[in-house]
């Protein structure tokens, strides 16, 4: 039998609005919506972002509640909720001096949205946005912290790696310090490296080494930044990875025209398929990153 790929679709992220790309879903109702219909496509897996009526962005855990109920009455998929937000409105912490940093309060909120996966950024990097360096602190103590918020709530962390020390030193100490038991769940987001510090383009030598280095029992899906992820994508497959598309990683196509949601998780099944794979199942999605016994 082919083999199941997860192909998770990320259809809104923290920073798009809709004033620069007339695709992007930011309200509820428009989050949904987008969501069932690339689960009609092919995807089983939704990394979900909030936003407020001014489109700015939140990790309020009742408006994830919000957004997952109406994806679920809309379509069967497994759901993850960001726990970086973004970097507007009430996720944004003024320093002062041209400085800003990621709401930790926010962050740590995120886990309580009744999500089955939360994303786990422990990271400390910084990135200029509109002229300010915003900062993403994420100690080990932050670090720890929130995975244990994450297992409390009853959802599973999902690793979002940047660069190999994320995998070498990262990972095992949170699994070392939570105790927590595979699958690990672990997306590598690359191309990232001209958005922010701490984070690696993508080489075929670069991915290799990072699966290379994943712990033992962890299942990996690949995001890529910019305008044409496919070929990372498909070099992901081969390697026995999963995908992940969607506006907040790609929100254009190579010719500079708007993308939507559901043509890029259109593209990414018939690479599944050329490649001899399929898409999976909401319920293989399940089995395949633990979620059920």
């Amino acid at each position: 039998m082919s083999r199941p790929v997860i192909i998770t679709v990320a259809p809104t992220g923290g920073m798009l609005r809709s004033d620069a790309h007339p695709h992007v879903p930011t309200q509820p109702d428009q989050i949904a919506a987008d969501v069932a219909r690339c689960v009609d496509a092919g995807a089983s897996a939704a990394a979900l972002h909030v936003r407020r009526l001014d489109e700015t962005a939140t990790c309020d855990p009742a408006l994830y509640r919000e957004v997952n109920r109406l994806v679920r009455e809309r379509c069967d998929v497994v759901i993850n909720n960001s726990s970086g937000g973004g970097v507007s409105g009430e996720m944004r912490t003024d320093l002062g001096g041209g400085m800003a940093e990621f709401s930790w309060p926010q962050r740590l909120a995120a886990t309580d949205g009744g999500a089955d996966t939360v994303t786990l950024d422990a990271i400390t990097a910084w990135a200029t946005v509109d002229g300010d360096e915003v900062l993403m602190n994420t100690p080990a103590s932050r670090a720890r912290e929130l995975a244990q918020r994450i297992r409390r709530a009853g959802a599973v962390p999902e690793w979002e790696v940047f660069n190999p020390s994320h995998i070498t030193k990262d990972i095992p100490e949170l699994i070392a310090a939570t105790g927590a038991g595979g699958p690990h769940i672990v997306n590598i987001c690359l191309d990232l490296d001209r958005v922010f510090s701490n984070a690696s383009p993508w080489t075929p030598r670069q991915l290799e080494l990072m699966v290379d280095q994943l712990p033992a029992q962890a299942v990996f899906s690949v995001s890529v930044g910019g305008s044409d992820p496919f070929p990372a994508l498909a070099h992901a497959l081969i390697l026995g990875g999963h995908i992940r598309v969607g506006l907040e990683d790609h929100p254009w196509h190579p010719d500079g025209s708007p993308a939507t949601n559901l043509e890029l998780v259109q593209r990414a099944v018939r690479l599944v398929k050329a490649l001899g794979m399929r898409p999976a199942t909401p319920d293989e999605t399940r089995r395949l990153w633990g979620l059920v016994a």
